[in-house]
């Protein structure tokens, strides 16, 4: 086994190994590999690990490995540092295909290793409210809570707890909302790292379509074909993230989009067998 050569990249401060697995030069990688990978003591250190792989159908492929080792869901942030990923190796279109279905993504903006990157997310179904929060899917499973005081609230206890509740059979990531005039602050634990990320991109999409069903400050972008275009301005631990959105009158929302910055921090040859 050779060494592999891995990329870190990060998204509002959630963090990623990349592989460019177009060649299939990463088949090797096991859950075990990838979680000594994803080790902040051992390894490069990382919320989750993707691969950008070829594709006969889409212009590439997304493949998302959570920080313990195994096959995740759709990641919001990995899906926007893997488009900025794929724009440094020459990629000029970005229709992908994730485990959730085809995404889509622009470049907005470019400045050394920074992007702006807007990615087009899932069409999501209406929110469901339960008796202490609200429950939806926008690639991942998410649950949504109302707290006051959020910079001083018990995130990893709250939602380890509510991570393992009984009413989610397959767990689900936990995001804690406090709304402000011009913004939501949103704090997430998430599933497969087991601990509180600096953000969460299908936590905060859905935090903000949440914060719309419950009626929270948003601000109308434009009105495209009778239709308003919703956007929330969203400040996770790691930094802003901006979701807009067109919401349907069944509750269910189209054309989501997820913008913010993705950061390539540095790359480096690993040797497997070292780790």
């Amino acid at each position: 086994m050779g060494k592999l050569h891995v990329y870190k990249y990060q998204g509002a401060g959630n963090d990623f190994v990349i592989v460019d697995n177009r060649r299939g030069e990463a088949e090797f990688l096991t859950p075990h590999l990838i979680n000594r990978l994803c080790d902040r003591r051992f390894g490069v250190g990382a919320d989750g690990l993707m691969t950008l792989c070829a594709s006969d159908v889409a212009d590439f492929e997304m493949h998302y490995y959570n920080s313990d080792g195994p096959e995740g869901t759709m990641c919001g942030n990995g899906g926007r540092c893997l488009v900025a990923f794929a724009d440094t190796m020459g990629i000029s279109k970005f229709e992908f295909l994730a485990c959730d279905g085809y995404h889509r993504a622009e470049v907005l903006e470019r400045a050394g290793d920074r992007r702006i990157v807007r990615l087009k997310m899932r069409d999501v179904d209406p929110v469901v409210r339960m008796a202490d929060g609200w429950l939806l899917e926008t690639g991942s499973t998410h649950f949504i809570q109302w707290v006051k005081d959020l910079e001083h609230f018990d995130v990893d206890g709250e939602g380890k707890r509510l991570r393992w509740d009984a009413r989610f059979p397959n767990g689900a990531n936990v995001n804690f909302v406090e709304p402000f005039s011009d913004h939501l602050a949103v704090r997430t634990y998430e599933r497969g790292v087991e601990a509180e990320t600096w953000a969460c991109g299908t936590g905060s999409t859905a935090a903000a379509l949440a914060s719309y069903v419950h009626g929270e400050k948003c601000f109308v972008s434009k009105v495209e074909n009778d239709e308003e275009r919703i956007k929330f301005a969203v400040q996770t631990r790691g930094g802003r993230l901006e979701v807009d959105f067109i919401a349907r009158e069944d509750g269910s929302f189209r054309d989501v989009w997820l913008t913010g910055p993705a950061t390539r921090v540095f790359e480096t040859d690993i040797d497997p067998e070292q780790i």
